[in-house]
């Protein structure tokens, strides 16, 4: 598109994407096959751009709506965790709907203004926010600010709001201090969606002991993220499982879970060289720290592929966890932190 601006150049490239993958035979194929080799049932979905800009977060959303609308055969919209089952039985995948910030009214006339959109993209299937991204917002830090500062009072009312409307306050890409304080000052579960464990990493994408152990009192988990350069170790699938056991035997297979942030809902992204090369987006802000290696090899990458998933529970057996304890990390501790939330 000419004289495009950044917004609307992605998109412009999401929105192929989703055409692709209803209109195109052999994504669908693709994408069916790719579900069936992980054995998934259902996934977190992101859908809201990085950042709280309303208006911007509104476009994936409709996006990824509209994907189920015209994949209906395929996908459908799941709004609470009790309609899972019946979408199972249906042989359909599920989205589970989540973004990339909270949305935050630029008005800013009053707090309660300012909140209001919490409630409205709950309304629209919305059930996890992203309290910050990788900078810091009005809510607190994000993991790659040298600062660490915490949880603003501002970020304390976004949680009383959450906790109140029903959405799980998720700090995978917020700061130490902000991640801890939003555990110590919710009244309702707080994951850390798609981290690492501190105690094996030193990538600011890591989350310490100190506040693996306040999210654990929140009677929320850690979904251990299947990227390599967050892993650290030998990068691979081994590593992947070390996270996992590390979290489980030091704070309970109660507060443990796999998020992997990747995977396949979509045609790949074939126009990517046909795009004009933009400046970085501001809201992402990824460094890369001296000690971090950000590189790695396609076999550590495939090794942790979203289609591994039957290979991670084959790790967990290995590893000597116990049926009821795999059920748990491999989805029953989301669907908990899912139903608390919403009770």
């Amino acid at each position: 598109r000419e004289h495009a601006s950044r917004d609307e150049l992605l998109y412009a490239a999401e929105e192929f994407r989703m055409n692709q993958s209803y209109k195109n035979p052999e994504m669908r194929k693709l994408l069916a096959e790719t579900w069936e080799a992980a054995g998934v049932d259902c996934v977190f979905q992101n859908s809201g751009v990085e950042g709280n800009d309303i208006e911007n977060m509104l476009k994936r959303l409709g996006a990824y709506t509209a994907v189920t609308d015209r994949l209906d055969d395929f996908y459908e919209r799941a709004v609470f965790p009790d309609q899972l089952p019946a979408i199972r039985e249906r042989g359909h995948k599920a989205l589970y709907m989540t973004t990339n910030g909270v949305p935050i009214s630029s008005k800013g006339i009053s707090t309660a203004e300012a909140l209001l959109h919490i409630s409205v993209f709950f309304n629209l299937g919305v059930r996890m926010m992203h309290l910050t991204y990788n900078r810091r917002n009005l809510i607190g830090d994000g993991c790659a600010e040298t600062a660490n500062g915490g949880l603003s009072d501002f970020g304390r009312q976004v949680i009383k709001e959450m906790n109140r409307v029903g959405v799980i306050p998720d700090v995978a890409h917020s700061g130490q201090r902000t991640s801890l304080e939003a555990a110590l000052c919710s009244e309702k579960p707080v994951v850390a969606s798609h981290a690492v464990a501190g105690g094996l990493s030193s990538h600011y994408r890591a989350k310490s002991d100190e506040v693996i152990q306040a999210i654990k009192k929140t009677n929320g988990y850690v979904g251990v993220c299947a990227h390599s350069w967050f892993l650290q170790g030998d990068m691979t699938i081994k590593a992947f499982l070390d996270h996992i056991e590390y979290i489980a035997r030091t704070f309970g297979t109660d507060h443990v879970a796999i998020g992997t942030d990747h995977g396949l809902l979509l045609a790949p992204m074939t126009i990517s060289e046909k795009m004009p090369e933009g400046r970085p987006i501001w809201e992402q802000y990824w460094t890369n720290p001296g000690d971090v290696d950000g590189t790695m090899t396609m076999d550590q990458y495939n090794s942790i592929a979203w289609t591994n998933w039957p290979l991670f529970t084959v790790g967990l057996v290995q590893r000597g966890f116990s049926d009821e304890e795999i059920r748990k990390i491999i989805g029953g501790n989301v669907l908990r932190v899912c139903r608390d939330t919403l009770s």
